[in-house]
């Protein structure tokens, strides 16, 4: 059975692997992701969003600049009454262009089966090409 964490324990689980970066909650409400996701329900108490038991987190797990690859995960979290639980998660590696190269979608996850930030790039990571071994031998006629 899944365990829900509060957010203390929930953006630490997520940290430890990784998950460090800037993250943007609902779409708006950047920041790093304790801090995003504390926006959020900031204005959820303030009346100015309204409340949602699955909140959608986004962010950059890999960025080299506008003009390379990026790879871009999104989070599906369980809210429920302060309490936070991974439910499912997409990696996308991404071209200069924007244009999906790579995608890679994990369900059924949780904090713990979460995998690090290291090997979620690595799902998404395009392999070295192949080099092709030539021979010196030749057909003669």
């Amino acid at each position: 059975m899944k365990q829900l964490l509060d957010l203390d324990s929930f953006t630490k689980a997520l940290c430890d692997k990784g998950y460090d970066g800037y993250f943007t909650t609902q779409a708006a409400y950047p920041g790093k992701l304790k801090d995003s996701i504390s926006e959020y329900l900031e204005a959820c108490a303030k009346g100015a969003e309204p409340l949602k038991t699955e909140l959608f987190l986004m962010g950059y797990l890999e960025w080299s600049g506008d003009d390379k690859p990026s790879v871009e995960c999104m989070l599906w979290v369980k809210h429920e009454k302060g309490n936070f639980e991974l439910q499912k998660m997409d990696i996308v590696r991404k071209d200069q262009f924007g244009l999906p190269l790579k995608h890679c979608s994990l369900r059924d996850l949780s904090s713990e089966s979460l995998p690090k930030a290291s090997e979620a790039i690595a799902l998404v990571k395009e392999a070295a090409a192949q080099k092709t071994i030539q021979s010196a031998r030749r057909f003669k006629f």
